[in-house]
C-alpha cells in the first residue's frame, strides 16, 4: 500500500488537464500515484492523457456518471492510505500535498483536510476555504471572494470541498462513500456531515494552496443545471443526515432559507429551476429513503453537537465571517 493517491474526475476538461498535471509534477511530496477517472468525455481527453501523460492511470467510463460516482471509482481503485480528490480545473502550489499529509499524519480523528482554494484569475481572492452548514439549510464557504489574507489559520469546518481535499481512505468503510444519487453538488457536504455524525472531524489547512478556475463543467456560478441539482440535493441531504428532532427544530429556519434563496434565484431568472429542483428533492427522498443515516447513540449525540454549530453558522453566514 502506498501513502497517497491523487484522484482527478474529468469530464471534457482537456484544456485544463495539462496545467493541473504539471502542477502535480512540481510537488515537494513526490511519493504518490495519480488516477484520472474520465466521465465519458467527448473532447479528446482520453487520447490526450494516454499520449501526453502515460504514467497517469486512466479509468474510462462510458458516460457522464457524475462527480460522486467518478470519485468513488477512483477511491476504490486506489491502493493507498490517503486519497486526494482534485478538480481538473486546478493548479496546486508545490507544497500543497506535503502540507496536507502533515495535517493528517497521526491525527486519527480527522476524516478530511481541505486545501485553501484561491481564484485562478484573481489569486488574491479566496475561492473556497472550507464549507459550513447552517440551520437555514445553507451550505456556504465563509471566505468566498474575500482577500487571501483572511482565514490564515487552520479551522474546523462542517465539510471539505472535494475539489481539493485529502481523505483517510479507511474511513470510507465507516462513513460510506459519496452518494452517487447526488450526481454532483453537495455530495461533499453530505459525506462531510456524515463523518461528523460518526465523530470524525474535517479541517481547512491554509498553508496548502490550490488555485481554481471554478465552474469548469457547469459553465457559470449560477445556471439552471446547478440550481436545480443543488436544490434537490440539499433537501436530500437534510432528510438523510438529520434525525427527527433536528428536522423538527430546524423546519421553520429551513423554510425561511428556501424562501430567501427562491427570491434570489427569481431575480437571476432561475426561479423555475429552483422550484423544479425542490420537487426533484422530494422525489429523491421518496425513491432513496434507505440512504438515510441509521441513528444510534453516537450519531444522536453528535447530531446535538452539530445542531449548536448550525445555529452559530447562521450568524457566520449573515456576517460572512
Amino acid at each position: 500500500m502506498g501513502l497517497l493517491t491523487v484522484i482527478i474526475p474529468n469530464y471534457n476538461g482537456k484544456k485544463y488537464l495539462g496545467d493541473c498535471l504539471r502542477s502535480l509534477e512540481k510537488q515537494t511530496f513526490i511519493a504518490f500515484d495519480t488516477i484520472i477517472v474520465d466521465n465519458g468525455s467527448t473532447d479528446g481527453s482520453q487520447d490526450y492523457i494516454k499520449t501526453k501523460w502515460p504514467s497517469v492511470e486512466l479509468i474510462e467510463l462510458d458516460e457522464n456518471t457524475g462527480f460522486a460516482n467518478a470519485v468513488n471509482v477512483g477511491i476504490k481503485a486506489a491502493d493507498s492510505e490517503y486519497v486526494f480528490l482534485l478538480n481538473n480545473d486546478t493548479m496546486c502550489d508545490e507544497y500543497a500535498l506535503e502540507r496536507l499529509i502533515k495535517v493528517m499524519d497521526g491525527k486519527k480523528k480527522l476524516f478530511s483536510a481541505q486545501a485553501k482554494m484561491l481564484q485562478m484569475k484573481e489569486p488574491h481572492n479566496i475561492d473556497d476555504c472550507g464549507d459550513l452548514y447552517c440551520a437555514l439549510g445553507w451550505a456556504f464557504t465563509p471566505g468566498k471572494d474575500a482577500d487571501n489574507k483572511h482565514f490564515s489559520r487552520r479551522e474546523s469546518i462542517t465539510s471539505a470541498c472535494a475539489g481539493a481535499a485529502i481523505y483517510r481512505k479507511e474511513y470510507f468503510d465507516k462513513v460510506g462513500y459519496f452518494d452517487e444519487e447526488h450526481f454532483c453538488y453537495l455530495e461533499d457536504v453530505d459525506i462531510g456531515y456524515r463523518a461528523r455524525l460518526k465523530g470524525f472531524a474535517n479541517v481547512m489547512e491554509p498553508t496548502a494552496i490550490v488555485y481554481h478556475v471554478g465552474s469548469a463543467s457547469s459553465g457559470s456560478r449560477y445556471n439552471a443545471f446547478k440550481v436545480e441539482l443543488t436544490a434537490a440535493n440539499n433537501l436530500f441531504l437534510i432528510y438523510k443526515n438529520m434525525p427527527a428532532f433536528q428536522i423538527f427544530i430546524n423546519f421553520l429556519p429551513i423554510c425561511i432559507g428556501i424562501a430567501i434563496k427562491h427570491a434570489f434565484y427569481v431575480r437571476q431568472g432561475l426561479g423555475k429551476a429552483h422550484i423544479k429542483g425542490l420537487f426533484g428533492g422530494f422525489k429523491k427522498i421518496a425513491k432513496f429513503a434507505n440512504h438515510r443515516v441509521i441513528f444510534g447513540r453516537k450519531e444522536l449525540v453528535n447530531a446535538f453537537r452539530l445542531q449548536i454549530e448550525l445555529w452559530v453558522n447562521i450568524g457566520r453566514r449573515i456576517m460572512n465571517v
